[in-house]
């Protein structure tokens, strides 16, 4: 049971691929958020249960329903909220696998009966491979699973055709899920110019189909001098995720976009101060990411980041300005200068 989010949901693949690689004839059924069941649905040989949160009370009755009858060997708990462990009473399993007890919150661990290791200070998605330790299961496969239809590939040629050889494509998904962890578009504006003018780049802009991302998309353009595609709120998540794939370089805060662009393969700088990018930062493209979380603790929480709980978020107005236009060039130009590697 992984609900949400998208990017604990990209962080949940590597774990499901380790597991069916290892005990190929095991049938695993995941039961996912409905919007986050939208990137992953064409998976092979996985059983998805929608869990539709906007439904309240009913959804938990909808569940009840489908999973009526039904036993199995292991349940993965892999998410910490109250809504999660008010669903697991429903599933009929005689081992329940949770967090350990460090970690745990929201009675968590009055719906498991046996938990993970406890390590401290992990990656979100190394502390996912605790499920898997827990199985017996040493291995960790880093396989994230790309399916796209016919029509979503061809949606993708049709709006982001493929570009020269040496033209580079680079993504900037400026939004995350909250304001306070979102860059200036300004400043958005000014690497993207850097980018077009000094490495001959194309820009592309993603995001949602809501009031706050189109008011980015059209700040960022106004303060261009350079030409871009707008694709905010023209795209469904797997045809973003088709987009992304195509891209060089992608741009994005703490967000789905930048780990649905690690599924891709593509190299992330992602802007971290409000959150810290040991623990949440795309998984492969931790080098690359600004980091400017321990500025940010520093100056908003008056202490040592070293020294503040796991997990601490710097939600304060102004943590993300700590990260300046210079930092970013300086992530762009050192991927710039590497081989173009082609999707």
């Amino acid at each position: 049971m992984r609900l949400s989010s998208i990017g604990d949901v990209t962080h949940a693949l590597p774990i499901v691929n380790t597991i069916r690689s290892h005990l190929p004839q095991v049938k695993i059924t995941w039961i996912i958020g409905k919007a986050e069941l939208e990137l992953v649905r064409e998976l092979p040989g996985i059983e998805f249960i929608a869990f539709d949160k906007r439904r309240g009370a009913r959804a938990y009755l909808d569940l009840r329903r489908q999973l009526h009858g039904r036993r199995f060997d292991v349940l993965l708990l892999m998410q910490l909220s109250l809504r999660a462990n008010l669903l697991a009473p429903l599933v009929k399993a005689h081992i329940k696998i949770g967090f350990d007890r460090h970690r745990s919150r929201d009675l968590h661990g009055l719906f498991v009966n046996r938990r993970i290791a406890k390590k401290t200070n992990q990656h979100v998605l190394d502390s996912f491979f605790g499920f898997t330790e827990a199985l017996g299961i040493a291995d960790k496969r880093l396989i994230w699973d790309r399916c796209f239809s016919d029509e979503e590939l061809a949606f993708r040629e049709r709006v982001l055709p493929d570009a020269p050889d040496r033209t580079r494509t680079l993504l900037i998904s400026p939004c995350s899920s909250h304001p306070r962890r979102n860059w200036p578009p300004e400043r958005y504006a000014q690497v993207a110019g850097y980018a077009a003018e000094t490495h001959g780049m194309r820009i592309v802009l993603t995001g949602g189909d809501t009031p706050t991302e189109h008011d980015c998309a059209r700040r960022i353009i106004a303060a261009m001098h350079v030409e871009a595609l707008d694709l905010t709120g023209k795209t469904t998540l797997r045809q973003l995720a088709a987009v992304i794939a195509r891209a060089d370089i992608v741009i994005s805060p703490d967000s789905g976009p930048a780990h649905i662009a690690t599924c891709a393969g593509k190299p992330v700088i992602g802007l971290y101060a409000a959150s810290n990018p040991d623990r949440t930062a795309p998984y492969l493209s931790r080098r690359w990411c600004v980091n400017r979380y321990p500025n940010a603790v520093r100056k908003y929480l008056g202490k040592d980041w070293r020294k503040i709980r796991w997990g601490t978020r710097v939600n304060r107005p102004g943590a993300m300005d700590l990260i300046t236009v210079a930092d970013v060039r300086e992530k762009l130009d050192a991927l710039a200068a590497l081989p173009r590697s082609r999707e």
